[in-house]
Parts: structure tokens; C-alpha cells; sequence
């Protein structure tokens, strides 16, 4: 299995398997590379639709050359925390790559990968702008984005800096926020019902959306809340030998 970074030949096969409307996995058989590959690469360069060869290519070129060492400023191989350097940042981008095929954009993917790759679960703008090499107005952005998702959360440390925190709690919240989005769902549906006339194909056709958005909704509560009390509670410490038990 070849190794390395993908030829221009390579990238020009991937967008004729894109053209053809093959899945990753196929395009990647047929390269004879892993489908992580294939799909970071496209969802890093515009994406299934919008995937450009010549473009990727070049983009590609662009961050080696970025990266290669020059005169004392090249960027250590071990960080600070005895980690390599680039093994993290591919961990990163392969994150981030998943997070993009759940349909975050591809800045906000990368922001939320570097978020949960720190060992304190939070980061101030600074640096994350640092960390991900963009500017403070693109880090401005997805933190919105996440925000608005229930995502993340931000409050300030002692320095009164702005810290953006990504932790346990956040999934449940996230969870729960997704089920009020499929409520919204069920209702508009069942108002078209109304609009439509029951016992009409469309009426019928938006109360099954109705009632499988409803199930699914139902479900995801049910869920996180087994998944927050089981997985997230914190177990309560038992009392002292020879304490009381209490009444």
C-alpha cells in the first residue's frame, strides 16, 4: 500500500471516483490508500461537490512549504507536553475531518478537534488562532457557530481572559438541544396536516414525519439522560468507617 502524500495522479482519480459518484471507501480500494486518507483529503479541499484536484494540489504544497524548517524557526518535533508534534496535528486534522462529515464546517471542525485534543479542555482565542495558524475573525466565527449548537461554553479565567471549554456536560446539553430541534419538526408537520386536510397523500406524508421525528426525539432524551446519569455522575464518595449512617 503506497504511503506518503497523494500524487496530483492520485487526486485527479479521486475526483473522477467523486464524478462517478463512488463512496470513499471505493475510491480509496482502487488507490490502494486507507479511506481516512481519501476522505480528509476531499473534506479538507472543498468537499464532495466542490472538490477541486489541480486546486488541492496546490493547497497541499502550500502547507508543506509552510511547514518545511528554515532558519531556526521550524517547529519542534516533541511539544513542551513530551507529545509528537506531528502526530497531534494529523490527530487534529483527522478529527476535524470527522466532525465535517457530521456537516461542521471545516474552520468550526477544526476549532472543536483542538478544543478536545488539550489535556485543560479549553483555549482563549489567542490561541487557539495560534494553534490552528487563522485569524481572529475566522476563530470568532465557529465559536459562535459552537456556541449556538451547545457545543462549548465559555467563561473567564483569572486573568479575565476569555477561555472557550468543551467538556462532559456539553454532550448532554448538545443531546438535549438536538431533540428540541426535532420537536420543532414534529409541530410544523402536524401543522401542515391541518393545512393540507387529513386523509390527503401530503397530510398523511407529514404525519409519518411527524411521528418517526417524535420517536427519534423521544429517544435521544431518553438516551443522554441514561448516558448522563450512568457515564457522568460522579460517584459519592462513601462515608467514613464509623460515621453514622444518618436517619
Amino acid at each position: 500500500m503506497p504511503g506518503g502524500r497523494l500524487t496530483q495522479q492520485e487526486r485527479q482519480q479521486i475526483a473522477l471516483g467523486l464524478a462517478d459518484g463512488l463512496a470513499y471507501a471505493e475510491i480509496a480500494r482502487r488507490l490502494e490508500r486507507p479511506t481516512s486518507t481519501v476522505t480528509r483529503e476531499v473534506m479538507r479541499n472543498g468537499g464532495p461537490t466542490a472538490y477541486r484536484p489541480d486546486l488541492a494540489h496546490r493547497a497541499t504544497e502550500g502547507r508543506a512549504r509552510r511547514r518545511r524548517p528554515g532558519s531556526g524557526d521550524a517547529a519542534p518535533a516533541v511539544r513542551a507536553d513530551g507529545r509528537d508534534a506531528a502526530a497531534v496535528r494529523d490527530y487534529e486534522e483527522a478529527f476535524a475531518t470527522v466532525f465535517m462529515q457530521s456537516g461542521l464546517p471545516r474552520m468550526t471542525a477544526r476549532v472543536l478537534a483542538a478544543l478536545y485534543a488539550t489535556d485543560a479542555g479549553s483555549l482563549t482565542a489567542g490561541e487557539l488562532g495560534e494553534r490552528l495558524q487563522v485569524s481572529a475573525g475566522s476563530v470568532s466565527k465557529a465559536i459562535a457557530f459552537l456556541e449556538g449548537q451547545s457545543l462549548i461554553r465559555r467563561e473567564r479565567d483569572d486573568r479575565r481572559r476569555e477561555r472557550y471549554i468543551v467538556d462532559d456536560e456539553l454532550w448532554y446539553q448538545s443531546m438535549i438541544a438536538a431533540a428540541k430541534a426535532n420537536e420543532q419538526m414534529v409541530e410544523i408537520a402536524r401543522q401542515g396536516v391541518a393545512v393540507l386536510g387529513p386523509g390527503t397523500p401530503a397530510a398523511a406524508r407529514l404525519e409519518n414525519v411527524a411521528r418517526f421525528m417524535d420517536f427519534v426525539s423521544e429517544g435521544i432524551v431518553r438516551a443522554a439522560e441514561q448516558a448522563r446519569e450512568i457515564l457522568l455522575t460522579k460517584p459519592v464518595d462513601a462515608a467514613p468507617e464509623g460515621a453514622p449512617d444518618g436517619d
